[in-house]
């Protein structure tokens, strides 16, 4: 028995498709589209929150919530660095020089010392030992770098032989680190001094 409410396909072809005049279809711009005889439909409403009602942030709640993003962005960047500390021959440097102390680590302190005792109104003796302690870390750090770099090469050449990775600027990025103190590096690091990589 056949429906009483069912539509005869018939019908539905005749109600898609409808003529067209030359003049209707000047009218219409080059963006439209005919309709397919059905409703868009909505989009779920399932899985979103709710909008409940906002009231405006006084400025001491806009204040607090801009240094709560703040701190949370902070403690990301700290944990798992940026787009320049991704890759694991990044990963693998940074692991060399953090399980390591390094003369950079000492080189601001040193730079300080150095800065204050050149001073003119310093005795010459002074002047003299600041120099010579400037000259003594200036080679300590380059010889500390060299030896950085030669390790992140050896280690990077066995673990990763395809590696894309430009050594030059894995050297860079490893004496940079070096240079920073500990506790200032970010990422923080994974391993502990003397540790093995």
């Amino acid at each position: 028995m056949p429906s009483l409410f069912r539509r005869k396909s018939t019908d539905l072809v005749d109600e898609a498709v409808t003529s067209v005049t030359p003049e209707d279809a000047a009218e219409r711009s080059r963006g439209y589209t005919p309709a397919k005889g059905r409703e868009t439909p909505k989009r779920p409403t399932a899985g979103r929150r709710p909008a409940g009602p906002t009231r405006p942030l006084t400025k001491e709640e806009e204040r607090e919530r801009r240094r709560q993003l703040r701190a949370e962005a902070a403690s990301e960047f700290r944990r798992e660095g940026g787009p320049r500390d991704r890759g694991p021959e990044r990963l693998l440097a940074r692991n060399v020089v953090d399980s390591r102390r390094t003369v950079g680590t000492w080189f601001f302190g040193g730079a300080l010392i150095v800065l204050i005792g050149s001073n003119a109104a310093m005795p010459p003796l002074v002047r003299l030992i600041s120099n010579v302690l400037w000259g003594a870390l200036a080679l300590g750090v380059v010889i500390d770098s060299v030896l950085i770099c030669r390790k992140i090469s050896k280690l990077v050449r066995e673990r990763f032989p395809k590696t894309g990775q430009r050594m030059g600027s894995l050297y860079l990025y490893a004496v940079m680190r070096s240079i920073t103190f500990r506790r200032m590096r970010a990422p923080a690091p994974q391993v502990k001094l003397g540790d093995k990589v």
